[in-house]
């Protein structure tokens, strides 16, 4: 059995390495820069309405489960994951500091894609009088009639949140509760499991209530903390960041490797996390922004551009300084606990303390916001039966997931990922126009109003 377990191991890392090869980074790099040219640059030409669009009130009008701040914090909870701290923090130690770089690089041009994902979101989901739905496999049926492409999206995007994030978030939060207070990984993912069920059997409202007070606090608080360790370090900041320049374009090779492989090793990991800490590329965004209630588009587009902002240039930004800084990047340590020692540096014993808070938080609201996901996709498969069953199984792997090991936990979590990329894809190019459209109504409607924002 032991044999058996470490060749599927294998191959599961073999097929991950694969699928972010060369033509997947073309792949979304293309996307995001045509993308990025065709809305002309919406995510800096629209930031202040970004800003608005994120922060509407309670009031905002339309169908939808969601208010407009809700829709966006539960995105922002789902993105915002330990993805943001334990991916960053792997990124950078197998990447090199290269690794961040490449993670804002995808980060600019990934704002278009989400942009995109969000008002095809709204423009395409189905309202009931006690049903909503929302997400690619949407825009895929109605929008550019492939049916057959929308449920090969719901099927993928229900496999991969079923089997990847209630393995990623807890087993992050397992171990930095394991490395900072010895804590049992089994007590940790049964405590966490208990915790996810209690909100996600609520449905969409619980979540949306769930993350509207917890999304905001997880942010604000590891920001502090981040910049507290940078500030203590601040000498070191700018030859850090030039290390993160050089090292992005470097072709110095590894002992024993071709020449090359520093950029390859760097963009691979960068562009693997990056889309993993702001998941534009995936679809989410449409299932979470899908579900406001606002009957505008593109306002929840421009929201959308923000979580991207505050996701991939604030949370990421700091878990790849504070190990950079301190120099933790090189001391063998990974995933939070190398975050944790970076924070202990600065902070001794609060620190690491901070990161496995934040870590419970950011694991936390990213496990109920997936529920979400992976339920919406599961029931356009299957009905509406498959609704509790599925949340029960959900909350039931959390504790499996704490358990597993760490590598092929996020391989997998890459792998699965990785194959909603494709149909998702074709799906938001194959309606930029519809977008691009939308775009430049909502841009008229509000030159007319004298601005941008909800009336």
């Amino acid at each position: 059995m032991a044999a058996i377990g470490a060749l599927a191991s294998r191959l599961v890392l073999t097929a991950s390495d694969l699928l972010f090869g060369p033509w997947t980074i073309a792949a979304l790099f293309g996307a995001g820069i045509f993308l990025t040219v065709r809305f002309r640059l919406v995510q800096l030409r629209h930031l202040p309405d970004a800003v608005r669009s994120a922060l509407r009130p309670a009031g905002a009008s339309g169908g939808g489960a969601l208010t407009p701040f809700q829709a966006f914090t539960t995105a922002l909870a789902a993105s915002i994951g330990t993805g943001n701290i334990a991916g960053v923090a792997t990124a950078v130690v197998s990447g090199g500091p290269g690794a961040l770089f490449w993670i804002w690089a995808y980060g600019f041009v990934a704002t278009a894609i989400k942009f995109a994902e969000a008002v095809l979101g709204v423009r395409y989901r189905a309202l009931g009088r006690e049903r909503l739905s929302a997400g690619p496999m949407h825009y895929l049926r109605d929008g550019l009639h492939a049916p057959r492409l929308g449920w090969l999206y719901a099927l993928v995007a229900g496999v991969a949140a079923l089997t990847t994030t209630p393995f990623t978030q807890p087993n992050s939060i397992a171990v930095v509760m394991a490395s900072q207070g010895g804590v049992p990984p089994l007590a940790t993912g049964t405590f966490v499991a208990v915790l996810t069920w209690l909100v996600i059997i609520g449905g969409v409202r619980s979540i949306g209530r769930a993350a509207q007070a917890l999304a905001p606090a997880k942010v604000v608080l590891y920001l502090a903390g981040g910049l507290l360790v940078i500030a203590v370090h601040a000498d070191r900041l700018p030859a850090t960041l030039a290390l993160v320049l050089a090292e992005a374009f470097s072709t110095r090779a590894a002992v024993g490797s071709a020449a090359g492989v520093g950029i390859m090793m760097a963009m691979r990991y960068g562009l693997a996390r990056g889309i993993y800490a702001n998941e534009a590329g995936y679809g989410t965004a449409a299932v979470a922004y899908g579900a406001a209630r606002s009957d505008r588009p593109v306002l929840q587009g421009y929201a959308a551009v923000m979580e991207v902002f505050v996701i991939s240039f604030l949370t990421s930004t700091i878990s790849a300084l504070t190990i950079l800084v301190t120099g933790v990047w090189r001391s063998g340590l990974t995933s939070t606990a190398a975050v944790g020692a970076a924070f202990d540096r600065a902070l001794p014993v609060a620190g690491g303390w901070v990161v496995a808070f934040c870590a419970f938080l950011f694991g936390y609201t990213t496990l109920i916001g997936w529920a979400y996901y992976g339920e919406q996709c599961l029931e356009y498969i299957l009905g509406r039966g498959v609704v509790l069953p599925y949340r029960w199984v959900y909350c039931g792997l959390v504790v499996l997931g704490a358990t597993s090991k760490v590598d092929v936990v996020w391989a997998w979590g890459d792998l699965m990922n990785g194959l909603q990329i494709f149909p998702n894809l074709i799906g938001v190019l194959g309606l930029s126009g519809v977008v691009a459209s939308l775009l430049r109504t909502e841009e008229a409607r509000g030159r007319v109003a004298g601005g941008a924002g909800e009336a």
